[in-house]
């Protein structure tokens, strides 16, 4: 009888055993790795007068559990230069992507950045640039009163 509850109690804890280490490989299965989260993926000029400011500032967060690497960030052509970070932003840290767009262009923008990451599943986003460039007013001289072009120079 002795023999049978120590036989039951060794079972019992050998499968208790087997059941935590199998919880603690599940846990680290669950990793879910870097994962970015932007504060919008629209970057809007809205309608802007040339040769206008032409940065722009994308937000975004590293809500993942590993360090988030940008590998690399691309504009659909060269009037849309992005530059990122080089440096692994760490789990809950925040960061910026700066745009600059040509704003010499005149007419509407419609452009794209691709931002590809280290992430596990989707590593590669896609920002949307887009507004409108009107073309610049020239500047108007200020009048100048005829009466100070005539009158003599005084010695």
């Amino acid at each position: 009888m002795k023999n049978l509850i120590f036989l039951l109690g060794l079972m019992l804890g050998t499968s208790a055993a087997w059941a935590q280490a199998n919880t603690d490989q599940s846990k680290l299965e669950e990793k879910m790795g870097p994962k970015i989260e932007f504060s919008t993926t629209i970057v809007d000029y809205g309608t802007i007068e040339q040769g206008a400011d032409p940065l722009r500032v994308v937000e975004f967060k590293n809500v993942g559990d590993e360090p988030l690497i940008i590998k690399n960030a691309r504009g659909s052509c060269g009037c849309t230069v992005p530059s990122w970070p080089k440096e692994p932003i760490m789990p809950g840290e925040s960061s910026k992507i700066e745009i600059r767009y040509d704003t010499k262009r005149i007419g509407p923008i419609s452009k794209t950045v691709k931002i590809t990451t280290n992430e596990k599943d989707n590593n590669v986003h896609v920002l949307r640039v887009k507004g409108k460039v009107l073309r610049k007013e020239p500047k108007k001289d200020l009048p100048v009163k005829e009466s100070n072009l005539l009158a003599p120079k005084s010695k």
